[in-house]
């Protein structure tokens, strides 16, 4: 296990360079001068060119890569162009809303999913499986923004019942917990009702029906323990998409989280903080991942991890 886990370690490294390489090329790439967009549109070129030389843009693109590298590998992401404040202290409060928002969301993704998935499988073919695939298949059809929107249509301002804004109080973690969660619970569903078939079709599900035990005992403990390895891949990555689409969530319903951070930072060209963003958003994905692949082993005690 031990091994294992060195090894998965290592072969983060690659990964997380990969994707900062990427955002950092996507950001240079973007249309705008950042120093234009601090200056104002009618600086003279001079205070253009001050600004660029304080920011490190005259330099060549390898270098400011280079320099970018340095500076995360010591946790040092510098200065918000924008604010002029470290980034770490701009990121952090609203990494939490965020890593809140989706841990809330994963755990309705979960519950709601699974229990669907369940019910669908062993009333195979009956009304409810066919009335839950339906269900599931509108919930990954839809758009979590366009749901945000019907639910704060419905819910705030025609009923009256939720707040339509803000994050914080229980009332206000509801709306914005169902609009992301919705399409992740309809994958899992799926993936359960899937996986939950596979193993019902088994001889030793038929033997633990001849030998008496009650269909509770063979599908909870029997069934749904041996089902478990598929489900919980998804979950891992579902949990790293309900990171990436908390960004318009957080926009919908005025969420003051990481998300919301990188988009407002995206149109102010504020590289640091959006490359310091994403690099956090991709760290804590792949850190689930290892965590599933670890969960493997205690699913399944056959699994050789070494």
């Amino acid at each position: 296990m031990l091994k294992f886990i060195i090894r998965r370690l290592l072969q983060l490294i690659p990964v997380l360079l990969g994707v900062t390489i990427i955002v950092f090329s996507l950001m240079h790439l973007t249309p705008g001068n950042p120093a234009h967009i601090i200056a104002g549109e009618n600086a003279p070129p001079e205070t253009v060119a001050q600004i660029e030389k304080r920011l490190g843009l005259d330099e060549p693109i390898p270098v400011q890569f280079y320099h970018f590298v340095k500076d995360a590998v010591m946790l040092d992401f510098g200065n918000s162009w924008r604010t002029s404040l470290p980034v770490t202290t701009e990121l952090w409060p609203r990494f939490w809303v965020t890593f809140e928002l989706a841990v809330y969301s994963m755990i309705f993704s979960i519950v709601v999913g699974m229990a669907a998935g369940i019910i669908s499988a062993v009333r195979q073919y009956s009304w409810a499986d066919v009335t839950v695939m339906l269900v599931a298949l509108f919930g990954l059809s839809m758009p979590n923004f366009w749901l945000g929107l019907m639910l704060m249509q419905w819910f705030s301002i025609n009923l009256g019942w939720l707040p339509p804004t803000g994050w914080g109080s229980p009332e206000q973690i509801i709306l914005p917990v169902i609009t992301l969660g919705t399409s992740g619970a309809a994958v899992i569903a799926r993936m359960t009702r899937s996986s939950m078939l596979d193993v019902i079709s088994q001889d030793y599900i038929r033997t633990a029906r001849a030998k008496g035990l009650k269909e509770r005992v063979i599908t909870y403990r029997h069934a749904l323990k041996n089902a478990l390895i598929p489900i919980v891949t998804v979950i891992g990555l579902q949990f790293g998409g309900l990171l990436a689409g908390a960004v318009l969530t957080e926009s919908v319903f005025a969420i003051n989280g990481m998300g919301k951070l990188i988009v407002d930072r995206i149109l102010a060209r504020d590289f640091p903080v959006v490359q310091a963003g994403i690099l956090v958003i991709a760290v804590v994905f792949v850190f689930i991942n290892l965590l599933v692949d670890i969960s493997y082993k205690f699913l399944n005690k056959r699994i050789d991890m070494d």
